[in-house]
C-alpha cells in the first residue's frame, strides 16, 4: 500500500545536475608508481595503488595524475610521523571524491549493476503481499 498520489506516467526527474557524473564501479588499470617520487613506506604504496586505481581515475588528466604524485609524497610524509600533514591530505583526497559525503557534494555516482535482483526479493514466497505475510509470521510463533 502506497501513500500519496500516484506518480504521472511520463514522470521525469528535472533536478539532475548538469555537471554530475556517472563512473563506472568496477576499478581500472591504474598506473605504476613512479620510482623518481622515492617513495618508503607501505601506507604510502597501499595509497597509490588504492588511488590510482579508483573508479574516478577514468575521467583524471594529467593534472590530477600529478595531483595525486603529490598527495602521495605528502602520505608518505605522514607515515613517517609528520602528523601535520593530515590536515592537508584529507583536503586534497576530498576533491578526488574519497568519502560517501565527498561524493555526494561531487553529485558523482557510480553504475549500478543493472541485472541483478536483491536476495531478499528473491525469497519473498509468492502470491502473498508484506501484510499478510507480516500476519503469518506473527502468528505462527
Amino acid at each position: 500500500m502506497t501513500r500519496g498520489p500516484a506518480p504521472k506516467e511520463n514522470a521525469q526527474r528535472r533536478n539532475v545536475h548538469p555537471n554530475a557524473q556517472t563512473l563506472p564501479a568496477e576499478p581500472q588499470k591504474g598506473r605504476e608508481l613512479p620510482k623518481g617520487l622515492g617513495i618508503s613506506t607501505p601506507g604510502a604504496k597501499r595509497f597509490w595503488r588504492t588511488w590510482s586505481t579508483a573508479p574516478q581515475t577514468v575521467a583524471w588528466s594529467e593534472t590530477d595524475w600529478a595531483e595525486l604524485e603529490l598527495t602521495t609524497k605528502l602520505v608518505d610524509g605522514l607515515f613517517l610521523g609528520d602528523l601535520k600533514l593530515a590536515g592537508e591530505i584529507r583536503q586534497r583526497v576530498a576533491k578526488w571524491g574519497a568519502t560517501v559525503e565527498d561524493r555526494a557534494r561531487l553529485r558523482m555516482t557510480f553504475e549500478k549493476p543493472g541485472d541483478e535482483e536483491p536476495a531478499a526479493a528473491a525469497e519473498a514466497p509468492q502470491g502473498l503481499d508484506m501484510d499478510e505475510e507480516l500476519y503469518k509470521l506473527l502468528n505462527d510463533s
